[in-house]
């Protein structure tokens, strides 16, 4: 056991001690054994979980799931702690200092007069506290470990400020047909390594038809992988009402009973 005393209610300075107590001697095998590596799966997790706590609009959930995801903070700031590099008071210390840089227009003594002069202003300390000189280097600094639409939203957005874009949502969608015709002669090719880069294209190309539309990519993927799993349980339903084994009934009567739940809906 180690020397601890409950509350009746918990602050941050609680949590962090927590921690600190889950990963000394005398605590908690697992968190003990824990490094950035092991528990880094669980941050991406813990923010996905969030993420459907806002979707759903559940407050009590939101509430838990943004603990899950402090406690990950945490986790990784004590680990840095007991290594006597940072810890968490100094990553609380950063953001502020960087909230305080890049809003000069609340804390200091800059102008912006709406949203699009915040972003630019936000943009230009941004590069020049990180050091960036070039277009290239904001592209290169874009984490690549981002889920891929959202990095290709990402470095497409960086590289329309130079100027380097489409002229208007029509030519994005003209590329992304041209991206599709190289995708079918590279299928019939049948060269599998080209096929796979001309798809990575059109993919990027979708990406920009979507940055366009004013649409995200990931959520409007997303939209669209929550109706196929609900027609296809639709689809699923009717062939059990009419005996169907989905199996062998051929994909002309599957595509039968799609249209059959697409029209229900």
């Amino acid at each position: 056991m180690v020397d601890f005393t409950p509350k009746d209610a918990y602050g941050i300075a609680d949590l962090v001690e927590i921690v600190r107590l889950l990963r000394a001697p005398g605590g908690c095998p697992w968190d003990r054994e824990q490094d950035h590596h092991t528990i880094r799966k669980n941050l991406i997790e813990e923010t996905y979980e969030v993420a459907e706590a806002i979707d759903l609009e559940d407050r009590a959930l939101l509430r838990e799931e943004l603990g899950d995801l402090l406690l990950q903070v945490v986790l990784h700031a004590q680990m840095e702690a007991e290594a006597g590099t940072f810890d968490f008071s100094g990553v609380c210390n950063d953001i502020c200092q960087k909230l305080i840089v890049r809003h000069p227009h609340v804390f200091g003594q800059v102008s912006a007069k709406d949203t699009d002069e915040v972003l630019k202003n936000w943009e230009a300390i941004k590069q020049r506290t990180k050091g960036q000189t070039t277009a290239a280097q904001t592209l290169e600094s874009v984490p690549k470990t981002l889920p891929a639409l959202m990095r290709a939203e990402k470095l497409q957005k960086r590289a329309a400020k130079t100027g380097f874009d489409y002229p208007d949502l029509q030519w994005a969608a003209e590329d992304l047909e041209s991206e599709l015709h190289e995708v079918k002669e590279a299928i019939a090719k049948g060269d599998k390594p080209q096929m796979h880069e001309e798809l990575g294209d059109l993919l990027f190309a979708a990406v920009n038809v979507a940055r366009f539309m004013g649409a995200d990519p990931e959520e409007a993927l997303s939209r669209a992988s929550d109706k196929f799993t609900r027609r296809f349980t639709r689809v699923e339903e009717l062939a059990a009402e009419q005996q169907l084994e989905m199996n062998s009934c051929g994909i002309d009567r599957l595509n039968g009973l799609w249209a059959q739940a697409k029209r229900e809906e």
